[in-house]
């Protein structure tokens, strides 16, 4: 797969945009719309892009992010929007080695970016394979980088563990809707005889797994200047990453949907 078959006639306009490292949480915010944009004109899905699935997703988030800055609901935004910075970098770095056909690219990342040039991929399932490679994958390492940038420790409690919570309470705002934007009629029938219920184990299972993130940047902090003791567990978190990315994008993943 060359990254020309995966960017088509929008190769030039994928470049443009993977340029750009944002600095700050509005300029993070600019970068995703720029790329929501090109995503949904990629061949030969086009609308139905599996990874413009989890950019909507994930764009819809930091928006919320911003706003919550703005407001001032965080205890320490300059942790806040340093993460948020970090987390995001990860991301694009993935999407620029993917064009660049790198060795380097995360597998937990590769398995999304596969589905790009088809089959049809459901859209739930594809938001949920990228917010897998974003959070089991990325978040511990941006947390650790953060840290590091900030100098102060990744501590149960802290006034940046609060703020890090924050997020989940995002993600329970933002998940109802988003879901049901990926249903079709027939599926929103069934998800209002449902009731709140697939809403709130699919919060309870973002809320799980950025507890994991936590403790997994913990486990990385104690390594940071052990670069074998980081490589392996690079290879731990990438390897169960793409292992449960498998999972959300087979027909088994449907159930999602």
């Amino acid at each position: 797969m060359t990254a020309d078959s995966v960017w088509g006639p929008v190769q030039q306009d994928m470049a443009d945009v993977l340029a750009g490292h944002p600095d700050d949480v509005p300029a993070v915010v600019d970068q995703l719309t720029k790329l929501q944009d090109v995503l949904l004109r990629v061949p030969p899905l086009l609308g139905s892009n599996p990874l413009a699935d989890f950019n909507k997703l994930y764009l819809t988030i930091t928006t919320s992010v911003l706003e919550r800055l703005y407001a001032g609901r965080f205890a320490d935004p300059a942790f806040l929007s340093r993460l948020d910075v970090e987390f995001a970098a990860r991301y694009f770095d993935a999407l620029r080695q993917w064009s660049d056909m790198s060795a380097g690219c995360p597998r937990a990342w590769s398995v999304l970016f596969h589905r790009i040039p088809g089959p049809d991929a459901r859209p739930l399932p594809s938001a949920a394979a990228g917010v897998n490679a974003h959070i089991n994958f990325d978040l511990p390492f941006a947390l650790v980088t953060t840290f590091d940038h900030l100098g102060s420790d990744p501590c149960d409690g802290s006034d940046q563990h609060h703020d890090y919570l924050q997020i989940n309470a995002i993600f329970a705002e933002s998940i109802p809707g988003l879901r049901r934007g990926f249903l079709e009629k027939w599926q929103l029938i069934i998800d209002m005889m449902n009731g709140d219920l697939d809403d709130w184990w699919q919060g309870e299972l973002v809320e799980y797994t950025r507890n994991v993130a936590w403790r997994n940047s913990q486990k990385l902090w104690a390594v940071r200047h052990d670069l074998k003791a980081l490589g392996r567990e690079r290879e731990r978190l990438d390897c169960t990453a793409e292992a449960f990315g498998k999972l959300l994008m087979s027909p088994m993943g449907a159930v999602l949907q």
